[in-house]
């Protein structure tokens, strides 16, 4: 049996008001005054009051700006090699912050797997060489990564730890999911871009996973995932010379709001467990209206997706660091003398669909 010991998580130091996001996105994308009115209203409806960036540039006036050149059409824009060259400076320091927080109370030469995850930056040596010296774990630690899978990817890891721990008792995985999604904003106004420059964020996640059974944790009981065939061009990444493209369909909701009872019914039947059981849901806020759609496909009534709600006002999409972030919270209010089963899920490019059941 395999166990999360802990959560650990970080956001960078520059957080943005959603009302500044949007005066710096109107002015980026030169808009008119219907279409900033328009933007207005997707902002103001969006459920997100703060997100985190790396980026300082989102709440300063264009003279100040660090990444993005402060002329009339943003000239020369960022290139994918600049993008890159923020995402090494970045990404292992907010990682190792993390990664602090949840190994406070484990010593780091008792490692035996480190799982890196992102989908919004890579290079080689990497994140997981980088963490691997930082946080000084044995030479010997069995290391592999997982890219560009979107929101769900945390899942996957949890996928790959729970193996390892059950191929070998001894094992101690640490997962570290760390994001810079702000680093891919583009200037051109089109529906992906406007979605992407909305709801995404900046953080990392870092979660412990033990086969000691000995341990305090939330037992991996069950994983199942389905994938949606239809919707695969509604939710996808592209490399651009300019960054990563995001294509976020506005359909997305509408697929997950038909499939999600589906699914959760498809992992409990698997799982072999009454829909009743479940205390807690740990569901991916991948916006106001994919939380929406499973709350209206479960027939929720009660408050039963808050945690979600709360994680995507304070900071937006931070992609697969933010079913972690979720997790970090329901964890932190779990009364331990009681019985608890959290079922997670999160979604991502396929339309890919995988959900995790926990119990404590």
């Amino acid at each position: 049996m395999s166990k999360i010991v802990s959560i650990g998580t970080a956001v960078p130091a520059y957080k943005h008001k959603q009302d500044d996001i949007l005066d710096f996105m109107q002015r980026v994308f030169a808009l008119g005054e219907p279409d900033k009115r328009k933007l207005k209203f997707l902002y103001r409806q969006g459920g997100i009051e703060t997100r985190h960036s790396v980026i300082p540039d989102y709440s300063l006036a264009a003279g100040e700006w660090q990444f993005y050149s402060p002329t009339e059409n943003l000239e020369p824009f960022p290139s994918l090699e600049i993008r890159m060259n923020w995402y090494r400076e970045y990404a292992a320091p907010l990682s190792l912050q993390a990664t602090r927080q949840c190994m406070d109370k484990f010593p780091g030469n008792t490692i035996t797997h480190l799982i890196t995850v992102s989908c919004t930056g890579m290079s080689a040596p990497g994140l997981d060489l980088e963490l691997l010296e930082l946080l000084e774990l044995p030479a010997t630690t069995f290391r592999t990564s997982v890219n560009f899978m979107g929101c769900y990817a945390a899942i996957h890891a949890l996928k790959i730890a729970d193996a390892f721990c059950k191929s070998d008792h001894h094992a101690n995985v640490l997962i570290v999911c760390t994001e810079l999604c702000t680093l891919h904003f583009q200037k051109e106004y089109t529906t992906d871009n406007i979605t992407s420059s909305l709801l995404f964020g900046d953080g990392s996640a870092a979660v412990l996973v033990t086969g000691n059974s000995e341990q305090e944790g939330l037992s991996l009981d069950h994983f199942y995932s389905r994938v949606a065939l239809k919707g695969k061009q509604d939710m996808a990444w592209e490399l651009s010379s300019t960054g990563f493209q995001m294509t976020l369909s506005g359909y997305v909701p509408d697929l997950i709001e038909e499939d999600f009872d589906d699914l959760v019914t498809g992992a409990l039947a698997a799982a072999k467990l009454n829909k009743d059981i479940i205390t807690h849901w740990c569901i991916h806020p991948g916006g106001k209206k994919i939380l929406e759609a499973v709350h209206k496909s479960l027939g929720f009534t009660n408050g039963q997706l808050q945690p979600c709600y709360d994680i995507l006002k304070d900071h937006g999409n931070m992609s697969s660091a933010t079913v972690l972030f979720v997790l970090q919270k329901i964890m932190k209010n779990l009364e331990k003398k009681q019985a608890h089963t959290i079922f997670g899920a999160a979604f991502g490019p396929g339309l890919t669909m995988e959900t995790f059941i926990l119990s404590l």
